[in-house]
């Protein structure tokens, strides 16, 4: 079978991206392992099918590198939003479902991709990092510098690998502060099992993470990734964390055929 695929990346997070509006396309683990593998198929961090939805303008089905479905994803939900518009589904703006709910996303004239995350109520300490969902599972630990990468990906594995989070897993982000209004993030990614250039859910944890320990009260804060820059707005209300919006840069990079 010969499928139409589209590769995607936001700030060096890439996705390969399919449309299966007419639910004809069905992708084994296997299949979909070996489509990101970055020596014998395209290369990715994850896999989407845009699918037809009967109450929204599309449904988000979000895959890790290693085939297994997986929780929200900020920064392949910015993707499939450029990628929706590609196929003229929408315009500028947009309601979609993914694996968490309900999504809203706008497209300004530059390119940038909002995106509006869930809300996030509850935030646990653990040995002075933060456990919290964002869509997504996240460890967040502050650091003064950001290790290098071998020393990262060793730590951050032992962490994800350890008992409280080997059976669930969890995203691992290092965090340090540039200046005010600008931290710096390192994130390792359960289900690739490694670091990835960018994070969306990540970012939006790291930047709460940021307000909680540094009692910032910012509305705005710049995440810095090793693949460009995102920004995270929010509203913090009573120690939650409410209307939190992730924007960014998100691009085609190409199109192809592949066969299964």
């Amino acid at each position: 079978m010969i499928i139409k695929a589209y590769k995607y990346q936001g700030t060096g997070n890439d996705f390969v991206i399919i449309d299966n509006r007419n639910r004809k396309i069905n992708l084994t683990k296997i299949h979909i392992a070996q489509i990101c593998h970055r020596r014998f198929g395209i290369g990715a961090d994850g896999l989407m099918l845009l699918q037809n939805h009967r109450e929204t303008d599309f449904e988000m089905i979000y895959y890790n590198s290693d085939g297994k479905t997986s929780s929200m994803c900020g920064n392949g939900g910015r993707c499939i939003v450029k990628f929706a518009q590609h196929l003229n589904i929408i315009k500028k703006e947009t309601t979609f479902s993914a694996i968490d709910g309900v999504h809203k996303a706008t497209i300004e004239n530059s390119g940038i991709v909002n995106l509006q995350m869930n809300n996030v109520n509850q935030i646990n300490d653990f040995e002075g990092c933060s456990i919290l969902n964002t869509g997504s599972p996240h460890y967040v630990k502050s650091v003064n510098k950001l290790p290098s990468d071998n020393f990262f990906l060793k730590e951050a594995s032992a962490i994800r690998q350890s008992e409280p989070f080997k059976k669930e897993g969890i995203n691992i982000n290092y965090v340090a502060i540039i200046n005010e209004d600008l931290i710096e993030i390192k994130t390792y990614e359960r289900g690739v099992e490694n670091e990835t250039y960018s994070c969306g859910t990540g970012a939006v944890a790291a930047a709460i993470h940021h307000i909680l320990k540094n009692n910032k009260n910012k509305s705005t804060i710049n995440i810095k990734t090793k693949g460009g820059e995102l920004k995270v707005t929010l509203n913090v209300i009573n120690k939650t964390f409410q209307n939190i919006w992730l924007s960014g840069p998100a691009q085609k990079v190409f199109e192809t055929q592949i066969e299964i």
